[in-house]
């Protein structure tokens, strides 16, 4: 099997940060398996507006994954800080009071109260302006490009990664699928060396059958027990799941659709068994297909 190239993961990470003027921000994007592609941003009041166009520019970047992305921002306080005493006094009293009602509780700690809201007001140079804004949103929406590319490279790494196992996972179903063949082609003489048995602890002795008669039973037990239309079918897929994987881009869902297939050829392949050795081939088979699909889950 040849290299695979250009798969990816649905599985990924990615940060960066920046600043613009006065305010310092902070990009994290994941992204896990999915169904789809869903896009959840979380953005600070006054970015809101950005969240259509990011979300276009993942779905152009992305094919499939839940993905989550936060934005933090903080500014730096411009201007004097004052405190609003009355809000003070009032949250503290507060504070004190509930402390008072509950047993064991510690006394309200000073910098937690001033860290509440409304405690602390700052003084004329706080508020940003247009021109501020507009360009804070603009530093944003260009750093989330590179955080979504950053992103999209986790799910390529994470995608090498998957190739490697996914095309071992192929081999071994293949190695399987020629065992099956070579054990399969013993099938008509278990049949006729089990019809035998059969006739003979039926008759008791030796079967006084014409020969014509028993190849007729042998050979209609030998079409119910055929598996050779499983076999090939099943080299097909491995053939077909082979082209995908080195196609890479996008092929979860087909991959995913496919395994579908090959679980109904190694469970078939079970049912008709007559022999346990091919039984146990059969059972290998659903254990590495199995394996592989738990791969395909991860491909986008």
């Amino acid at each position: 099997m040849s290299s695979v190239s250009h798969l990816a993961s649905m599985t990924g990470f990615a940060r960066t940060q920046g600043e613009s003027g006065a305010a310092g921000y902070v990009w994290e994007l994941r992204s896990v398996n999915g169904r789809g592609l869903d896009v959840k941003l979380r953005l600070p009041s006054g970015l809101e507006a950005l969240e259509f166009l990011l979300r276009d520019l993942t779905a152009k970047r992305l094919k499939r994954g839940n993905v989550t992305g936060t934005l933090t921002v903080k500014r730096e306080l411009a201007g004097s800080v004052s405190t609003d005493l009355a809000a003070l006094e009032r949250v503290k009293a507060l504070a004190i009071e509930l402390a008072g009602d509950i047993p064991g509780a510690p006394p309200p700690r000073a910098e937690l109260l001033l860290a509440l809201p409304g405690v602390m007001r700052s003084q004329a140079g706080q508020e940003e302006t247009e021109a501020e804004r507009v360009a804070l949103s603009e530093a944003v929406r260009a750093s989330f490009l590179q955080v979504l590319e950053g992103l999209a490279e986790s799910r390529a790494a994470e995608g090498k990664k998957l190739a490697a196992i996914a095309t071992t996972n192929l081999q071994e179903i293949a190695l399987l699928r020629d065992a099956a063949v070579l054990e399969a082609g013993k099938q008509p003489e278990l049949h006729r060396a089990r019809l035998a048995a059969q006739l003979a602890e039926l008759i008791g002795g030796t079967p006084n059958l014409p020969e014509d008669r028993i190849a007729q039973e042998i050979a209609l037990l030998a079409t119910k027990s055929d598996v050779r239309e499983e076999l090939d079918r099943l080299a097909a897929h491995i053939e077909a799941a082979t082209a995908l994987l080195q196609e890479g881009v996008a092929v979860g869902r087909k991959l995913d659709f496919l395994m579908q297939e090959f679980n109904r050829e190694a469970n078939t392949l079970c049912s008709k068994s007559v022999s346990v050795p091919l039984t146990n081939i059969g059972l290998a088979l659903k254990a590495a297909i199995e394996q592989l699909r738990e791969q395909v889950q991860n491909i986008e």
